[in-house]
């Protein structure tokens, strides 16, 4: 440990952006930057497609909606027992290895007072039953399963073999156009959509490699934050002589890919829009390395990353919403002239992508909220607000 190379924050900071594509636009296609990123969290559907358009040179909607529709990308419950987004062969190991934490939920009171009593093991095979050779509402699914199980929340019961059963949603619930959760989601078993059975046991190892490939380097707690896992450190350290460690200011441990390039702490980065929820904002338990922990308090109450904010310098230094074709931008603290340029003309780029010119929208406008503490990742409504040009 007092041989290994110590890493400095703004390094830390620069080695993540360069991991996650945000320092300079790829030129990779969609399914590409999602088998990189592992998985987008994508509950509410128009944030993934944000993601990959600060990621990507020439990203249009239709590029992911198709590959919703053509299964390449599937829509489930996976990491941290959240709604994500990821290519379709790589969740045929990752849910199988995250299904603990997606199981647990099961303990939880909301589900635990609806199926105390039943045979799980009973539910999930009607489940699946019900669920062969097609897709049905969670609403319709739920009044099947209660004629099989007469007296239970039908809701509760649908959702439960959810977290038993690896299901997919119907690729209509990722499409653009919506900024909250989807009312109605169509679900489908995993197998019969992607056409390939799922992994038959975890593979936590190709999880930690696939991590760290775009968030390390990173400890054990990192790991198991953005997983949702716990108990991983038996895993790394088999793993240990297959990694490069190294620590940072602190002296915690990092681990990392042998041979994986480390940023330059002074390398320049320019300013960046993330959606509510992005991987550069959850991936770490310390995520110091993009956002301070005085900054992250604002929005402890609220989402932890359930927040769209903006990068400059590499660090979260503001929040950003949208109103109609209305930009908000919600800065923590007063920015300097060349910022505010910068900031604007990426919101101007980010604007165009979510309100294209029609015939009869609205005129575009970027502008400020005078109160930068709001902390919401809807609109900042009844805030007084300067747009851009004054």
């Amino acid at each position: 440990m007092t041989d290994a190379p110590v890493l400095s924050q703004r390094a830390l900071n620069r080695t993540l952006l360069e991991r996650q594509l945000l320092t300079r636009r790829t030129s990779q296609s969609a399914l590409q930057v999602i088998e990189h990123l592992v998985a987008m969290q994508g509950q509410e559907p128009n944030w993934p497609y944000i993601g990959l358009w600060t990621r990507l040179t020439d990203f249009r909607k239709e590029e992911l909606n198709s590959l919703l529709q053509d299964r390449k990308v599937v829509r489930s419950t996976m990491l941290r027992r959240t709604v994500h987004l990821a290519v379709a062969d790589d969740f045929r190991w990752l849910w199988p290895t995250v299904q603990p934490i997606v199981s647990s939920a099961l303990k939880a009171a909301f589900y635990a007072d609806e199926i105390e009593g039943l045979d799980l093991d009973e539910l999930a095979r009607v489940g699946r039953e019900l669920l062969s050779g097609r897709t049905l509402t969670r609403q319709e699914f739920g009044r099947l399963l209660v004629e099989r199980f007469p007296g239970r929340h039908g809701g509760r019961l649908a959702e439960s073999v959810g977290i038993m059963v690896a299901t997919v949603h119907g690729p209509a619930t990722g499409a653009w156009g919506r900024w909250g959760n989807p009312p109605r989601v169509p679900v489908t078993l995993a197998e019969e959509w992607n056409g390939r059975p799922m992994a038959a046991s975890p593979e936590p190892e190709t999880m930690i490699r696939r991590y760290l490939a775009a968030f390390g380097p990173a400890t054990v707690m990192d790991i198991q934050a953005w997983s949702g896992l716990t108990r991983l450190r038996e895993v790394v350290e088999g793993m240990r002589k297959q990694l490069r460690v190294l620590r940072d200011e602190e002296g915690r441990e990092l681990f990392d890919l042998p041979g994986a390039p480390l940023a330059d702490s002074g390398q320049p980065v320019p300013v960046r829009f993330l959606p509510a929820f992005d991987n550069a904002l959850l991936g770490h338990k310390d995520r110091s390395r993009v956002i301070s922990d005085a900054d992250r308090k604002r929005f402890a109450k609220v989402a932890s990353g359930g927040v769209p904010m903006f990068l400059v310098d590499g660090f979260v230094q503001g929040t950003w919403s949208v109103q109609g074709s209305t930009l908000l931008l919600a800065p923590f603290r007063p920015l300097t002239e060349a910022e505010t340029a910068a900031v604007l003309e990426e919101a101007d780029r980010l604007l165009a992508f979510i309100a294209p010119d029609a015939p009869d929208a609205p005129e575009r406008n970027i502008a400020f909220v005078d109160d930068e503490t709001v902390p919401v990742n809807r609109l900042h409504a009844g805030q007084r607000i300067r747009n851009k040009a004054s």
